[in-house]
């Protein structure tokens, strides 16, 4: 891979863009020869390429160092894009797109014949997002393509949530970032299948919530068997292997703040470096080298926003494990474990009660 000299188009003022703007226009000549640029959108910074274009979803997973079978998202600016994607739309489908489009909700559908078959990760469907941000849509727009955009990290790493995340891990792999500040909700979107007529299944958990989707349909939504089952083969993009995983080795705790506090104790007595992860309302309680409070525990989405960055943060304070606390899989929670617990590759020690 060449190297690059990765430029930064800063947007300011950008709730007015549109697609006639000059940084994005530059940006978008990237997109048009087949080359990757990230950009922000509402949950994360997204490494976009032109889905109908092999090359270009090649130079993605190469800037990433992503597994080539890991499918992607696509992410379109106006629904009249779906046509160069989707072989159809079933009905649960367009109901979810009326009430969630542009949203943090990627839909899955029957793969269309325009979709190059490295976006699906050798699936026969394809997932679909409409982002709510208006430097997202303007440069969609300004691309004239609909983008396929994984998050714009290194793979494995921490999701970006700002450019400057994007810079840290991707600064002369790719031509350039667009800067559109920090995010707002902070981790990925929602996946669910709709591939299949007459069910809607969550396959990633994320922005939008499993009590939001079954209030919008009226009927229940199932959970993919690949929550549960360590056998069962994911079929959602940010799935198949560990990912958001700071450099220290990541231990999720069930247990009391005490019992969190004595694994820390132990580390330190073997002479490593250690850290919490925990929130506002705990902060104070811990004694170790680094005490990071990610959001606040009575404000959940919060500790969405803040969770990636908390993650990274770690990685400056030079720790040399990192203990985190437990949160409630209910609401936006869910995604936040769901989070953890890949952060953690499976590493989640139990206090004995």
């Amino acid at each position: 891979m060449m190297p690059y000299k990765t430029t930064v188009w800063t947007v300011d003022n950008f709730e007015q863009i549109s697609e006639k703007n000059t940084q994005l226009i530059q940006a978008s000549l990237w997109i048009k020869k087949d080359e990757v640029v990230a950009f922000p959108t509402e949950t994360v910074y997204g490494l976009g390429g032109n889905a109908l274009s092999d090359q270009a979803i090649s130079r993605i997973y190469e800037a990433k160092g992503r597994p080539s079978d890991n499918p992607l998202i696509v992410h379109i600016a106006e629904e009249g894009q779906l046509k160069e994607l989707a072989a159809e739309i079933p009905e649960k489908a367009r109901i979810l797109m009326e009430n969630f489009w542009p949203g943090p909700l990627t839909i899955i559908f029957p793969k269309g014949i325009k979709v190059s078959s490295k976006v699906t990760g050798g699936l026969d469907t394809v997932a679909v997002r409409m982002p709510d941000h208006p430097v997202a849509l303007a440069f969609i727009k300004a691309c004239g393509v609909p983008l396929a955009a994984p998050s714009a990290n290194l793979s494995g790493k921490p999701s970006p949530t700002s450019a400057g995340h994007v810079f840290d891990d991707l600064s002369g792999r790719i031509p350039g970032i667009v800067d559109g500040g920090q995010t707002g909700i902070g981790v990925e979107s929602t996946v669910v299948d709709c591939s299949v007529d007459g069910a809607v299944t969550i396959l990633r958990p994320g922005g939008v919530t499993k009590e939001q989707l079954e209030e919008a349909l009226g009927s229940e939504v199932g959970l993919d068997p690949a929550f549960t089952e360590k056998e069962a083969a994911p079929k959602s993009p940010g799935m198949k292997y560990t990912h958001y995983a700071p450099d220290a080795p990541f231990v999720l705790v069930d247990g009391s703040r005490e019992f969190i506090q004595s694994l820390v104790d132990k580390a330190r007595a073997e002479g490593r470096r250690a850290g919490v992860m925990t929130t506002a309302e705990n902060e104070k309680f811990y004694n170790a080298d680094a005490v990071i409070p990610a959001g606040e525990r009575s404000r959940p989405e919060t500790v969405a926003a803040a969770l990636y960055d908390t993650l990274r943060t770690f990685n400056e304070a030079k720790v040399d494990v990192i203990y985190g606390e437990v949160f409630p899989k209910t609401g936006v929670g869910y995604a936040i474990m769901n989070r953890l617990e890949k952060s953690a590759g499976g590493n989640i020690v139990a206090e004995n009660k």
